[in-house]
């Protein structure tokens, strides 16, 4: 793409770069695993443009996408940051997202709001699991695609390596453009394989000029494979023919078919950087060869009721319909909402419809109100630069939406409309907090609350059983941040405790057992009398009351009301205070007195009996089991079994999932799960994902009931 010719036109630091139509926008999500080199791919575009006069450093904290106060104290990505650009005229959003599983959360969002995605893999480490499998999930979606090897200046670089692994992990189509040029360990520049030319960057600046021989046999290694690659995705079938006849292809032929593969998503070139070295190559592929937003289909689109609303495009002048794809909120600032526009214009003081988002769940608002748009701006790290309006295809900062969330649409106040949400992972670690003191416990809930509004991936539970307020995590580093921001932004201080898992009671065998409630002072007493008998049903049975009561020995007002006092009792539980389920309870003799029996007196004569018959038979703890399907490559399919047994699982079976990968069907204790979001990740090298439903309840080992229950 480099290889034709066209300066950079600079975007001018500290103004706002504003797009007028929607062919004037490429929407860019940088993705790869932490460390790759996303954020210092974001500083050599910026700075090759002009955005800012400097690149920063993670290392330092100074990096324009890194600007939060966990990234520079942690030096890694956590938020999807977005880094506007303009480059031959044209405006590019790059979206960098985090690089680790924890924050998968804001890496959906980012590729919600991108229209083409570069894959960013590091020269001198290996690939992880979660590139792969977001690049399956572009794939699926029919999402353009390019790859870009970073760190080619590094000591440990192996670009010849790294490419191999990524052509094996990503499929057919993946074919490098550029070839880096180290010398005594330096990236000097890189090799035009289309046309033939050396881009030198040894002096500073770029010059361009013949490759010298010694890269000849390199050279065609590469070339003959990538121009088949985009012949055979040309539309001219003519090419291969002439081609494979020996003719020489004009390489702007050859280029202008590549850049119409690459934005129909059906080829992918690799590129090469380092050391501020292919920086203008990365840039030209972006803008010539990454698809505008009006060749990206929109996601479905309804009424707020869910009917279909056909016809709605990438237009300026149509209907409204945005998205809010990540929420920020600051105690001293306010709320800021990341807006992608999918369809006409966004103005100030415009009054739009909020629609919800579907993730009531997870203890997110279904919303369907109106609110009024606060101030336009373009983000660019910390700063927030006005703007006065956002076309079709662009990506604005809204400031002051109180009750939009992420993932919720906004659209036009007479025709609102709702956005198919995309696809956000369930979180699956537990994490129990409370509040350090009372002034925490005061702030909490508020704090909670924003925390909620800008993160879907996290489930608020206040467990009304184990009275625990558990926040529902997708892994420790996720956890970590949460409870940082409840500190250091919200001055809220809160410390873990340990999870309790609500376990049930039930009785061991068939008992009888009498309830005596009696009290007789002289005045107007209490007299109830019942007899029970208890025994315990299948698994999953309940509680049933069977009345056989003969004679009015218990008069049939009274009959209901030791079936009450039998409940409360068993909600209570009788041994370890666990709710008691799966019994019947057969009321089949008792007394009453004329005067002074009563529904309460009989309430307490139900529970007394059932408290009695615990102590006559032993009492079994439960714990819930769930049903766990596991996702995950072939190559650890042995591990998590493994693993799976150990946790005292019942592995029910496997079954081949697509190409490479395997579902592990397992019954296992909810006890033991508490942490596998964390162990599967590690087992599985991040490519592990599962999923988990409650079954029924089981006997508690004995070994562990005295561990559990203290």
């Amino acid at each position: 793409m480099a290889d034709k010719a066209g300066g950079g036109a600079a975007g001018a630091a500290g103004r706002a770069p504003e797009a007028d139509r929607p062919d004037m926008v490429r929407n860019v999500a940088l993705v790869g695993h932490s460390g790759s080199g996303k954020t210092t791919l974001v500083e050599a575009l910026l700075t090759a443009t002009g955005t800012v006069q400097r690149a920063g450093r993670v290392e330092d904290g100074t990096t324009v996408s890194d600007f939060d106060e966990v990234e520079v104290r942690q030096q890694r990505s956590v938020n999807l940051s977005v880094a506007p650009l303009v480059h031959n005229g044209i405006k590019i959003n790059l979206l960098d997202t985090p690089g680790y599983a924890d924050f998968v959360g804001d890496l959906r969002a980012g590729l919600r709001a991108a229209d083409a995605a570069l894959f960013v893999v590091s020269a001198a480490e290996s690939m992880d699991g979660l590139t792969r499998m977001i690049w399956d999930e572009c794939a699926a979606v029919g999402m353009p695609r390019a790859v870009v090897i970073t760190k080619n200046d590094h000591q440990r670089a192996d670009f010849e390596e790294v490419l191999a692994t990524c052509q094996e992990a990503f499929g057919e189509g993946v074919a490098p453009l550029y070839l880096p040029v180290v010398t005594n360990g330096r990236l000097n520049g890189l090799i035009g394989l289309i046309t033939q030319r050396f881009c030198n960057y040894a002096t500073g600046s770029r010059t361009e000029n013949a490759p010298g021989p010694d890269y000849q046999e390199r050279i065609e290694q590469h070339r003959g494979p990538l121009i088949e690659g985009i012949i055979q995705e040309s539309e001219d079938e003519s090419l291969m023919d002439r081609y494979l006849s020996g003719e020489e292809i004009d390489p702007k032929v050859l280029i202008e078919d590549l850049e119409k593969a690459v934005a129909r998503g059906g080829f992918y070139p690799v590129l090469a950087t380092g050391g501020g070295v292919g920086a203008k190559e990365v840039l030209d592929l972006i803008v010539q060869g990454f698809p505008s937003p009006l060749e990206h289909p929109l996601p479905e689109i309804t009424s707020v009721d869910g009917r279909p609303v056909p016809g709605v495009s990438c237009d300026p002048e149509g209907p409204l319909v945005a998205e809010v794809v990540k929420t920020t909120s600051d105690p001293y600032v306010g709320r800021i909402s990341l807006v992608r526009v999918f369809s006409g214009t966004l103005r100030p003081d415009m009054a739009v419809h909020v629609s919800g988002h579907g993730l009531g769940d997870r203890g997110h608002e279904d919303h369907d109100v109106d609110e009024r748009i606060g101030a336009l701006s373009s983000p660019l790290g910390k700063q927030q630069r006005t703007v006065g309006r956002c076309v079709a295809g662009d990506i604005v900062a809204v400031a002051k939406l109180s009750r939009a969330e992420t993932g919720d649409t906004l659209s036009d106040k007479e025709r609102p409309l709702l956005m198919r949400a995309w696809t956000m992972p369930d979180p699956l670690l537990p994490v129990a907090i409370q509040p350090r003191s009372k002034a925490d416990d005061d702030k909490l809930g508020q704090a909670l609350q924003r925390l909620v509004a800008e993160d879907p991936t996290l489930r608020l539970e206040n467990n009304a059983e184990t009275r625990q307020l558990v926040l529902w995590c997708m892994g420790e580093a996720h956890a970590d941040v949460l409870l940082d921001r409840l500190s250091r932004r919200h001055g809220v201080e809160v410390e873990k405790v340990d999870l309790r898992v609500p376990l049930r009671e039930t009785f061991g065998g068939r008992c009888q057992a009498m309830g005596r409630n009696v009290k007789q002072t002289g005045g107007h007493g209490q007299f109830a009398i019942c007899h029970l008998e208890v025994e315990p049903l299948p698994s999953g049975g309940g509680f049933e009351f069977v009345d056989k009561i003969v004679g009015g020995v218990v008069p049939r007002q009274f009959i209901p009301s030791v079936e009450k006092g039998v409940r409360t009792q068993m909600q209570r539980g009788v041994v370890a205070g666990y709710p008691m389920v799966d019994v019947r309870v057969t009321l089949y003799d008792g007394k009453a007195h004329p005067v002074d029996s009563s529904d309460m007196a009989f309430q307490i004569a139900g529970a007394l009996a059932l408290k009695e018959a615990a102590a006559k038979v032993p009492t079994l703890l439960l714990e819930p089991v769930d049903e766990v399907s596991v996702l995950v490559a072939d190559d650890y399919v042995g591990a998590v079994m493994s693993d799976l047994s150990s946790r005292r699982g019942r592995v029910l079976g496997t079954e081949p999932v697509g190409v490479g990968r395997t579902l592990v069907r397992a019954e296992i204790p909810e006890l033991e799960i508490t942490r596998y979001a964390i162990d599967l990740r590690s087992m599985s090298h991040g490519t592990g994902t599962f999923q988990r439903s409650f079954l029924r309840y089981e006997p508690l080992p004995p070994h562990l009931v005295e561990k559990v229950a203290g």
